[in-house]
């Protein structure tokens, strides 16, 4: 039984598809207008992981996650290199695809972009008008959030108590300052025709519209970072429960920032780091492990320290496990498919309670130590002590760590058998000699 913290209800819920052994998710995608910073790297891991959780547990996901490819930072940027909004997009679409494979992520099912998306989202713009949930002024169409009885249920804020969010636009033309744009006259860059003259949509809108024609006008999950729960998720959530009188998401699951050294990341502080070059010189896994490492509902610190730890947690568990691959090798034993189902069990137990990754953390260092007792006894019993092998992989495939097998030739073979010979036969010397070789192929 998986169980998720609901951000709407402040509670850890039980999950229940909308379609039996189905999930729908949706998680927020950039504004491509710049590379991928680490933060933008932590949702991609985060809903990676918990994809991967649901198919563990016997779920098929359909997961979707869009691209922004209309806004103003994209058309000033490409009035700025005297070329097109599509160019620009285009660029940094390619570049964020990128560090999702860096990353290990199982790639969304869907990527639908803005620009594929304006019929619908004109269509949607209209509908809101004409049932009385929006109102144009002078070319631009707002959304009344005085129409909306349940406005503020996914930031828990009330009209009368809200305080400005990131991307608030406040001005005369508003009933409400809180009404916010669904569509914006603008006369530079791309822009559509539409009932209320040239211009382009509100990023609000816009996601709503990719939900409902990808997947339908409820979804089991609504994801990404904390900083969208106001306004952005509760202005989508408004405008799906004006038009169609219902909740767009059973479940909004946020994750938390990333700090630098203990700091917020901004371009203020000149701290920011782009994903790709975290993972060129950390590694995927590593990366991977780091993220993975505080619950994704808590910020996540990046330095040396943190750094350093994670390094040396994952070593504590790749060390044996290539031990063990190495051993088997020589010693000429196939090891099965076989794994430990009380560890596995345990740690995917730890994965249901709500994406539980320093406990399950927990479970993997446990069963790194059965290995490690394994392959100490004198005569190793090969398939016992493999299905602790097997179960540490299958974890770590959870958390999108891959395990890689050393190879093990036939000549590593022969050498590792004149070592026994040379140890049996009390040739110390010879010994000594065959394992300095077996050492410097990083097989002892």
């Amino acid at each position: 039984m998986i169980r998720l913290y609901n951000t709407k209800d402040l509670k850890v819920e039980e999950f229940k598809p909308i379609h039996e052994g189905h999930v729908d998710m949706y998680v927020c995608g950039p504004t491509v207008y710049n590379y991928a910073h680490i933060g933008n790297a932590r949702p991609m891991v985060v809903f990676d992981v918990l994809k991967r959780l649901f198919e563990a547990e016997g779920y098929t996901v359909t997961y979707v996650s869009n691209f922004t490819d209309v806004d103003d930072k994209i058309i000033n940027k490409a009035a700025q290199e005297h070329t097109t909004e599509a160019v620009i997009a285009q660029r940094y679409i390619d570049a964020y695809q990128e560090v999702r494979k860096m990353l290990n992520t199982e790639l969304p099912d869907i990527t639908p972009r803005v620009t594929e998306t304006m019929d619908g989202i004109i269509a949607f713009v209209d509908a809101l008008v004409k049932s009385g949930h929006a109102y144009e002024m002078n070319g631009d169409v707002y959304f009344s959030v005085d129409s909306d009885p349940k406005y503020g249920e996914i930031s828990h804020q009330k009209l009368d108590q809200l305080e400005a969010g990131a991307r608030i636009e406040t001005n005369d033309q508003k009933r409400n300052p809180y009404d916010f744009a669904l569509w914006k006259k603008t006369d530079m860059g791309i822009k559509w025709q539409s009932p209320w003259g040239e211009g382009r949509p509100g990023w609000h809108t816009e996601c709503v519209v990719m939900i409902n024609q990808n997947l339908g006008e409820k979804i089991d999950i609504h994801g990404g970072g904390m900083d969208l729960r106001f306004p952005h998720h509760e202005n989508e959530a408004a405008q799906q429960e004006a038009l169609h009188g219902n909740a767009l998401a059973n479940y909004w699951i946020h994750n938390a920032m990333v700090n630098i050294n203990g700091e917020k990341m901004s371009k203020s502080l000149g701290n920011t780091l782009w994903a790709k070059d975290v993972v060129e010189k950390l590694g995927t896994n590593l990366t991977r492990w780091l993220m993975s490492s505080v619950h994704y509902r808590k910020e996540l610190n990046f330095s040396e320290e943190t750094i350093d730890t994670a390094r040396k947690e994952l070593e504590r568990v790749m060390t044996p496990l290539r031990q063990f691959d190495i051993k088997a090798a020589l010693a000429g034993v196939e090891i099965t498919d076989a794994f430990d189902e009380e560890s596995w069990r345990a740690f995917l137990d730890q994965m249901d309670d709500d994406m539980n990754t320093p406990n399950a953390y927990t479970v993997i260092f446990d069963t790194v130590k059965k290995l490690n007792q394994g392959m100490r006894t004198r005569q190793i019993d090969w398939d016992a002590v493999g299905k602790y092998r097997n179960s540490v992989e299958k974890m770590l495939s959870i958390l999108g760590i891959t395990v890689e097998k050393p190879v093990v030739t036939e000549e590593d073979k022969a050498l590792f058998a004149k070592w026994n010979e040379a140890k049996a036969a009390k040739d110390f010397d010879a010994a000594d000699g065959y394992r300095k070789q077996l050492s410097e192929k990083g097989l002892l």
